[in-house]
């Protein structure tokens, strides 16, 4: 019980006390989540009339970037597979940062869901016991259970990590290492499921697709692992955390192996779709290049490739793929590319035209834009607080036993 007390002691010093940059940083971070309460507060009072989601674009901004951190957080597999099947040191140091951008992103995830909701309190119906979930028959719910599951598992992993590094015991005991291998399965599922609650839908034939799933896992190890190398070059300059180069690298390796995936499932889903020239190609027509003088999302779609593309490059050129500004410049590409082909490409074009062929032009209002900035805080502080007590604990030399 002493040594609990003297880690809250701990972790709560390291979270109260820092630099100006640090204050101003979390000050930030609070002027994004007020923006945030005040546009959930519009939501509440006067309904989702106040977003732009419509009948027939019933998912908008909400829902797009849900599937995007959706994939952010099924990423960390991305670490602990080298790290603990493969034993590659570098990476396996850095493991437990992974399980913490999982973890930010995993609450990112549950607040988009429930402002999708409209009313926070119509969550109880996805609780088992209280509400009526309906698993597996629905596959919202599925995916919500399975979600949550996955946000648990994370928090015991990085909490039992970081109190055996207070405490100076090993990590790799049998029931640690047992957590961890439960992850991958487990990150891979979130993600897959999310896949599912679109693919299943028949009336829906851009999404009914079995490669759909394979999509979803792709553009998660794309953006995930590009997500991490930002944030971990950030925890190196402000908290001077080591982080091998080699393990940058490494991870570099790996978006570059996913992207050339990613990019040759989409070029076969784009030939598939215009080469079989059905009407149910009307959807990614609609997507790259117009329909009926509706030109909405067609710029959208040729950025979101063409930053892909780009990134790509980046990655494979040798000059260019061990340089840390390029390397960054290639990570903010390759975010921005999978936000637009899952936030926009993935969601909108499979809503237009409807079901009755009107075309209702979807683009986010005021307020799901702030609702959307103070979620995305949220998730900022959650990584700022769980960074701010690993560092020290995990990836530097512990002064106090």
């Amino acid at each position: 019980m002493m040594n609990l007390w003297r880690f809250a002691v701990f972790s709560l010093k390291q979270i109260a006390i820092g630099g100006r940059g640090y204050y101003a940083w979390l000050l930030f971070l609070g002027l994004l989540m007020a923006l945030g309460i005040f546009g959930v507060s519009q939501q509440v009072i006067h309904g989702h009339i106040v977003s732009n989601m419509r009948d027939p674009v019933p998912w908008g901004m909400f829902i797009g970037t849900y599937a995007f951190f959706v994939g952010v957080a099924a990423a960390a597999v991305a670490l602990v597979v080298p790290g603990y099947i493969y034993h590659w040191k570098p990476i396996k140091e850095i493991v437990i940062l992974g399980e913490i951008i999982a973890i930010s992103a995993l609450v990112i995830c549950i607040l988009f869901v429930m402002a999708d909701l409209g009313h926070p309190d119509r969550f109880w119906h996805l609780l088992p016991v209280v509400g009526t979930p309906h698993v597996p028959s629905s596959m919202i719910a599925t995916n919500v259970m399975i979600l949550n599951g996955y946000l648990v598992l994370n928090l015991v992993i990085v909490t039992s990590s970081l109190y055996r590094a207070f405490t100076g015991k090993p990590q790799d005991d049998k029931l640690f290492l047992l957590l961890v291998f439960i992850s991958i399965p487990a990150a891979i599922s979130i993600h897959t499921t999310t896949a599912f609650i679109f693919n299943v839908l028949p009336a829906r034939p851009y999404w009914n697709t079995a490669i759909l799933v394979p999509r979803f896992i792709s553009t998660a190890l794309c953006a995930g692992p590009a997500l991490m190398l930002l944030a971990f070059q950030a925890l190196r300059k402000a908290h001077s955390v080591k982080i091998k180069d080699a393990a940058l690298f490494r991870i570099v390796d790996i978006v570059t192996m996913v992207m050339i995936a990613n990019l040759f499932l989409l070029f076969a889903e784009v030939v598939t779709e215009y080469r079989s020239a059905t009407h149910h190609s009307v959807h990614i027509m609609y997507y790259f290049q117009g329909l009926d003088g509706h030109l909405g999302l067609r710029g959208w779609a040729w950025a979101g490739v063409a930053c892909n593309v780009v990134a790509l490059l980046l990655f494979m050129i040798p000059a260019t793929r061990r340089n840390f500004v390029t390397i960054n410049i290639g990570c903010v590409l390759t975010i921005v590319g999978v936000w637009v082909e899952k936030g926009i490409g993935l969601i909108l074009p499979g809503l237009t035209p409807g079901l009755l062929g009107e075309i209702y032009e979807y683009s986010p209002a005021a307020p799901e834009v702030m609702i959307a900035v103070g979620i995305l805080g949220v998730g900022a502080l959650v990584f700022t607080v769980l960074s701010r007590v690993a560092g020290p604990l995990v990836l530097s030399d512990l002064e106090e036993s």
